[in-house]
């Protein structure tokens, strides 16, 4: 199933989350556990939200490697005595693994899990030497004669 929604528009304002755009894009229904959010914060600040009601801290893992972010959870087992008696289960438990494919010099800058909700902050560093920077231009007329025969 072909998501409808035209990113167009936010392709427009971002620079580096294209491929995040043809992640979500190409996501098809089957991989809609759980669902999430991606909000920007500041110009090089991002945040993922993600829920996940029923996971505790030590139930989910979060991997950061070369632009991917791996967001999965698997409930720990029932310990004997302490099974529940469900009437109904709605709150789905269900191991999940979530991918987000992230922009050259993104990185993890925190995460936090409060009230089911997965929060993960990203912070946009491009280096110094990938930034643009001003070339002075010289107002001199080059020198034609050679440094080294002026100390002579």
């Amino acid at each position: 199933m072909r998501n409808s929604f035209d990113w167009t528009p936010y392709r427009r304002s971002t620079v580096g989350f294209d491929r995040l755009f043809d992640f979500l894009e190409n996501s098809g229904a089957a991989e809609n556990y759980p669902p999430f959010d991606i909000e920007k914060i500041a110009d090089d600040h991002f945040r993922i939200t993600v829920a996940v009601a029923g996971f505790k801290n030590d139930e989910i893992d979060i991997t950061a490697q070369q632009n991917m972010l791996t967001v999965s959870g698997r409930k720990a087992p029932a310990k004997e005595g302490e099974e529940r008696k469900l009437l109904y289960s709605g709150i789905a438990t269900r191991a999940f693994e979530r991918r987000f494919q992230l922009a050259d010099f993104v990185r993890v800058d925190k995460a936090d899990l409060a009230d089911g909700l997965l929060t993960i902050d990203l912070v946009r560093e491009v280096p110094d030497a990938m930034k643009p920077h001003k070339i002075a231009i010289g107002g001199g007329k080059p020198s034609l004669v050679d440094d080294s025969k002026k100390a002579a």
